[in-house]
């Protein structure tokens, strides 16, 4: 997916991955409960996703925006927990 991805959302994406963010100590796989998504505006998405491990229930959100090439890319990814700390270039 990170290339599929621009801007901050590049880096806050492989951030997460590092970190295995929705993995359960017992192993439990991440199951997708229930999605969404809103419109605010043309060419771009707001989608989130209800995500469950075992117990635990997390949410995703994240924005696509339509691009050159006529391809779809995130443009902002956000998972309730510790964030990736910002720039200073931010």
């Amino acid at each position: 997916m990170l290339r599929h991805t621009v801007g901050r959302a590049y880096d806050e994406l492989a951030w997460l991955a590092e970190r295995s963010p929705l993995r359960t100590l017992r192993g439990t796989r991440p199951v997708v409960r229930d999605i969404g998504y809103e419109v605010p505006r043309p060419g771009a998405i707001e989608a989130f996703a209800r995500i469950g491990a075992g117990d635990r229930l997390r949410a995703m959100a994240f924005r696509l925006e339509h691009g050159p090439g006529n391809r779809w890319r995130c443009a902002a990814v956000e998972l309730g927990g510790p964030r990736m700390p910002h720039s200073k270039d931010d």
